[in-house]
This record gives structure tokens, C-alpha cells and sequence, in this order.
């Protein structure tokens, strides 16, 4: 565990911004498996003589189209077709026709809300702060229909105070304006409130460029750099937030 910032480590929350997707969620895990139910269900297996080649292209999309949605610079209904069309477009003698993107890009999010597996420690990290009395604020900008699906399968919805989500917000993290929005809604003080997330653009230099204090949950073990953006604090592993706060 790594305190960056020591001037800020006596400071008192009392609201905590916390991301959902790869924070609590095990996003990436259960999109695994799901996507992996996607090719059986469609039997891509006709098109693809390599199984890998379809997943390999999906994740490379994928992460490509959230981080542009991130920025505003595509919609949601572009995201949910190209991150299809693209993978797909890769199989041999296969028709891509954009109502066989909405068509699956259905399915795999069905299989995916379903799924009830969580970042390790996610329950007892949720518990203890609920214990301890602060306030928590799901801050997400995943859609709205799948994340509700998403809480009530892993069970972390109780533990919220809040859900704010992008499409409601109207604006995305990292921008300035989804904070305002969060903080608005919640009623938090910008002074005791801590945003708690595993992506270093969206949760955490989203939250410090508008004046809220950041711990990134470093899952993905990123070089944080010297950019003047340190996060508040460094974890590797949610037991570690109950150490903190």
C-alpha cells in the first residue's frame, strides 16, 4: 500500500465517489466468459477457424470505442455496434449487417449482466465502510439498463447511497461537468468526499481535475508517471481501502 500524498492522509471523508466496472465489478472476468458464450451461442466457430482471432479483435475495439466514449467523441449507439462489426468483419464468408451487431451486442449483454463474480474483497471492502458510516456513490459511465442488472446479480446494491450514472448525468467521466453532476445529486462536500476507482483517466484525473481527492485501485498495475496528478492514494488490493479510510 502506497500513501502519495501524506499532507492529505489525515483528511476525514465522508463520501466516497466509487467507480463500479473493475473496482467491485469483475467486468473484464465476467465479459470473458461471456463473450465466450457469445461465439458458442452464434456458432462463429463457422467463420473463425481460431476462436482467439474474434476475441483478440473484440478487446482491441473495445477498449479502443470506451475510451473514445470516455472523451465524447462517439455515442452510444456507435459503441455498441462498431465493438461488434469490427471483431465479426475478421471471420471468413460472414455477413456483417448492423441488425447482427445489435443482435449480439443484446445477447452478450445479457450474458454479462447476469453474472454475479466481483473484484476479490469487493463485498467485505463494501461492508466495512458501510460499518464505518460513510456514504457511498456508485459513479459509472456504463449504461444504464446493464448496470442496474449488474448490481442486483452481485448483490452491492444496498450498499449505495447513490447511483450516478453517465446517461443521467448527460456528461462522462473524466469531464469536469460529471463531477459537478455527482456532487449535486449526492450532496456531497467537495472538501470530504474521495473518488475510488481503477482507471487513472476516467476516476482518477476526472475526480482531481475538479478538485476531488483520488485513491486508484491499480489493478492493472499502470505507470502513474509525474504529470503533477498523483492520485491521492495507491492500492493494489481493495483490502488495502479499508486501511486508509
Amino acid at each position: 500500500m502506497e500513501i502519495v500524498n501524506s499532507k492529505l492522509s489525515n483528511r476525514k471523508y465522508f463520501d466516497l465517489f466509487i467507480d463500479f466496472d473493475d473496482t467491485l465489478y469483475d467486468t473484464y472476468g465476467n465479459a470473458v466468459i461471456a463473450l465466450r458464450e457469445t461465439f458458442d451461442t452464434y456458432q462463429l466457430g463457422r467463420y473463425f477457424a481460431d476462436p482467439q482471432v474474434f476475441y483478440d479483435a473484440y478487446w482491441e475495439a473495445n477498449i479502443d470505442l470506451w475510451s473514445r466514449y470516455s472523451r465524447d467523441e462517439i455515442k452510444r449507439d456507435y459503441l455498441i455496434v462498431e465493438r461488434f462489426r469490427r471483431p465479426l468483419s475478421e471471420g471468413k464468408d460472414l455477413k456483417v449487417t448492423k441488425e447482427l451487431c445489435l443482435e449480439m451486442s443484446d445477447r452478450f449483454l445479457d450474458f454479462c449482466s447476469n453474472k454475479p463474480g466481483v473484484i476479490d474483497g469487493a463485498h467485505e471492502l463494501m461492508a466495512d465502510l458501510k460499518k464505518k458510516g460513510y456514504r457511498m456513490h456508485m459513479t459509472s459511465n456504463g449504461f444504464h439498463e446493464v448496470q442496474y442488472k449488474k448490481l442486483a446479480a452481485c448483490g452491492l446494491k444496498d450498499y449505495f447511497d447513490t447511483i450516478i450514472l453517465s446517461e443521467d448525468a448527460g456528461y462522462n467521466k473524466p469531464s469536469k461537468a460529471y463531477f459537478d453532476y455527482a456532487l449535486k445529486v449526492s450532496g456531497a462536500n467537495i472538501e470530504t468526499t474521495l473518488m475510488i476507482g481503477d482507471n487513472l483517466n476516467t476516476d482518477i484525473r476526472g475526480a482531481l481535475n475538479a478538485g476531488i481527492d483520488a485513491l486508484l485501485f491499480n489493478r492493472w498495475q499502470v505507470e502513474i508517471g509525474d504529470e503533477g496528478q498523483a492520485p491521492t492514494f495507491v492500492v493494489n488490493r481493495l483490502s488495502e481501502i479499508s486501511d486508509i479510510l
